[in-house]
């Protein structure tokens, strides 16, 4: 009885080994047929002189998994010095705006093998602290990256603060600028639930949105509640248009890249001077979050943090026609400006 018992655990364990081998035969197999689809990620554009050299997808892979262990502690500085990693400044930012879509617009474009993200906000521009430490304290939070890459980082607040644009200018007058927006009054409840949350977080309690938005004197829009004043983006963006041409900016619709991604993300591949890489592979939707999420290849596939579409409080109805209605001139202005007409009521 027990040789029958040992004899059947041996044959149990050859095929749940032949199942293993199989299996990673399979991932080396399909690895492998991913880096003939896509070998090469050709850099075209204004990104240097070494701009035309060529990336393989399975170098840029393992890059990741370096810098990764370079950021952990693991990796020595002579090993990101032999894969000619550096930390470069930017060649394009996020400058806003809050609760337009900014995190999910800088995950996104880091699907592209050439571009590189700055994990966290830096805010070096709008703090008068950080903007003190100067450029190389700045480049520092740069994540690693070949040189031929694009790195990309992300602070919403620079669109609404005042000293941002020349302060950027001074850093680099040809910078790309990535404007993502949403629907100004649908902006300003969500950027309301926000903070609701924290102070709900906190145990505080806090005003209903209609009493912060509408003027309890004048029953007119409150322009100095700053959710109102962050989505009036004409204001703002006319400040920009003092440092930059129109040109550098390219405009993200913010409501299509929650519904339809992919065209979002195609034509900021185009603004930005790189080759379509990013596909409707790299984007599934996921019905649980109601959001789409990312796949970066047949292991690694990753979601928006829990926080991410948050549900919003009732509003009167009232309130946010007086809203639309008041923010529908400046939105009219923005598409003239911009050369983008969006669907906003």
């Amino acid at each position: 009885m027990l040789f029958k018992q040992q004899a059947w655990l041996r044959q149990k364990l050859l095929v749940l080994g032949s199942l293993a081998i199989g299996s990673l035969l399979y991932l080396v197999a399909r690895v492998g047929s991913l880096d003939r689809l896509q070998p090469i990620c050709p850099i075209e554009g204004r990104f240097g002189a070494r701009s035309q050299a060529e990336f393989p997808l399975r170098a840029l892979q393992f890059k990741r998994g370096l810098l990764h262990e370079f950021r952990k502690g693991n990796t020595s500085k002579e090993q990101v010095r032999l894969h000619d990693l550096v930390q470069q400044l930017p060649r394009a930012i996020i400058i806003g705006v809050r609760k337009g879509g900014t995190r999910a617009l800088l995950e996104m474009l880091n699907l592209h093998p050439a571009v590189v993200k700055a994990s966290q906000e830096i805010h070096f521009f709008d703090n008068d602290e950080n903007y003190a430490k100067g450029i190389e304290w700045y480049r520092k939070k740069m994540p690693f990256s070949y040189p031929q890459q694009i790195t990309i980082e992300k602070s919403p607040a620079y669109f609404i603060t005042e000293e941002v644009p020349e302060r950027i200018y001074k850093m680099n007058s040809s910078i790309k600028l990535l404007i993502i927006v949403r629907e100004p009054t649908t902006r300003a409840i969500s950027d309301y639930t926000q903070v609701l949350e924290g102070k709900e977080r906190k145990n505080k309690t806090y005003y209903k949105f209609e009493k912060l938005a509408i003027d309890p004197n004048t029953c007119e829009v409150n322009t100095k509640y700053k959710a109102v004043r962050t989505s009036i983006y004409t204001k703002h963006l006319e400040r920009w248009l003092k440092y930059f041409p129109i040109e550098q900016f390219h405009i993200v619709d913010g409501d299509r890249l929650i519904t339809e991604p992919l065209p979002e993300l195609q034509l900021v591949e185009k603004f930005l001077n790189l080759p379509p890489r990013i596909s409707q592979y790299n984007l599934y939707f996921n019905a649980t979050r109601g959001f789409y999420c990312l796949r970066f290849n047949i292991i690694f596939n990753k979601c928006l943090a829990g926080s991410k579409g948050r549900i919003h409080p009732e509003v009167d109805p009232s309130v946010i026609t007086k809203l639309r209605k008041f923010f529908h001139p400046f939105n009219q202005k923005f598409y003239q400006i911009t050369g983008r007409t969006l669907n906003w009521p």
